[in-house]
């Protein structure tokens, strides 16, 4: 693969900042996912040790997301910890 890239750049040196671009995007995108999957947050990926996480989050508890029915001026949870 990284032989037809050369290639390619040989005879059309025009591509070169596109692998070059597409190389950082690329790397950039694998940096996010492993990020991702080492940071904190709501989502586990340990399906042995807790299989069900959203069992243990109180209904008080601010998700993501917007609920509509919700009113907001009752929760005890003014935002979230930093």
């Amino acid at each position: 693969m990284f032989k037809t890239i050369l290639q390619h750049a040989k005879k059309h040196p025009g591509l070169i900042p596109q692998f070059i671009f597409t190389s950082l995007g690329l790397t950039g995108a694998l940096l996010y996912l492993i990020r991702l999957s080492r940071g904190p947050h709501v989502t586990l990926w340990d399906k042995k040790n807790n299989p069900e996480p959203w069992n243990k989050l109180d209904p008080t508890y601010q998700y993501k997301f917007v609920a509509i029915n919700t009113d907001y001026k009752n929760l005890k949870k003014e935002g979230p910890d930093f």
